[in-house]
């Protein structure tokens, strides 16, 4: 066990996840059962091929792999577009080398433009059928436990991706397949096409969730919980935003342009936060994770760890039950807004 990676506040950690043995759950109506938590690899990647500058290499993420290994968190999400495609290699590398496949819940994604041609981007039929074949080569397994459509492709009709991604999972190249970020609607539209056709339904959707961003809580909330398909909300600490002062600035929010997608109107909520953590003596990100974790129908949050106190912060807000009050006060500052489209 390397010295490097052990946090001080790791071992409490770890004592939590042996304590619980990491609390798991059903993947929605899946028979599948995944940790309450979820490791988000978007942070792993070539800084050289990588749009993130502060993206993390094979030596630079072995200690949050090696975290996430020991304190159970099973459930892997990457995606193809992660770092041109590095975030994959990386990911499957680190798989072979810390832990076993059969041990590891593997996500990832497709729809965005991740190479040249009619089947390098989108959810047409073709894409598809391409997009697998290049993911598993690239995670060096034979399977993806759980296949995701980055977005919705209004330029495909519904049909034709539903039967292509269940041909996929019979084809054993994929066991369940999910969503992310689309109007509910959408969503419903394309679970009602899955059934039409006899073909799988999605079993998951991962959205965009957190004390900064709360629009789900409207349409799609009550569409998972009403189908039962698993919330798997990604950012839940807003990009590091919910997790230290408002103006408080580090080197990827720096440098991530998609932190001006969080304006002023934040701020208050940030305060509050702060308030709350100060009182409870914890830091923020675990009032803002234990937030999240109080919806009944979050599954598994996604975290993006680059330090290795990020992780920990996680586990521990599984133990942190938030007072009424102190939910009205992180709660009553929101005002509605547009969600964020990453």
């Amino acid at each position: 066990m390397l010295a490097l990676w052990r946090h001080p506040k790791l071992e409490a950690a770890l004592q939590i996840g042996r304590q619980r043995h990491m609390e798991t759950t059903r993947l929605g109506s899946s028979g599948l059962r995944v940790s309450r938590l979820a490791l988000g690899c978007l942070s792993f990647g070539d800084p050289q091929r990588s749009e993130h500058s502060w993206a993390l290499n094979d030596e630079a993420a072995e200690p949050l792999f090696r975290q996430a290994v020991e304190l159970g968190i099973t459930l892997w999400d990457t995606g193809n577009i992660y770092g041109a495609g590095s975030s994959e290699e990386i990911v499957g590398r680190a798989i072979r080398k810390y832990t076993r496949r059969e041990e590891v819940v593997l996500a990832t994604k497709l729809f965005y433009p991740a190479g040249p041609g009619p089947g390098g981007s989108g959810l047409s039929r073709r894409a598809i059928l391409e997009q697998i074949d290049l993911s598993l080569k690239r995670l060096n397994t034979d399977y993806i436990d759980l296949y995701q459509i980055h977005r919705f492709d209004p330029d495909v009709p519904v049909e034709e991706t539903m039967e292509a991604l269940h041909d996929v999972i019979k084809a054993g190249k994929v066991r369940y397949i999910g969503a992310s970020s689309m109007w509910a609607w959408q969503f419903a539209k394309m679970q009602h096409a899955a059934d039409l056709g006899n073909w799988t339904r999605f079993v998951s959707m991962q959205h965009h969730y957190s004390l900064l961003q709360r629009e789900e809580e409207r349409e799609m909330f009550p569409l998972l919980a009403d189908q039962q398909v698993a919330s798997l909300p990604w950012s839940p600490l807003a990009r590091g935003k919910l997790a230290r002062p408002w103006t408080e600035a580090t080197e990827r929010s720096s440098s991530d342009r998609y932190q001006s997608f969080y304006d002023d109107r934040g701020i208050p909520i940030v305060n509050a936060v702060e308030k709350v953590a100060r009182e409870r003596g914890v830091p923020m990100a675990q009032i803002a994770m234990a937030w999240v974790f109080s919806n009944p129908t979050v599954t598994s949050p996604l975290i993006g760890p680059t330090k290795p106190h990020h992780l920990v912060d996680a586990v521990e807000a599984l133990n942190l039950k938030l007072s009424d009050d102190e939910v009205k006060q992180l709660e009553q500052h929101y005002l509605p807004q547009l969600p964020v489209e990453l």
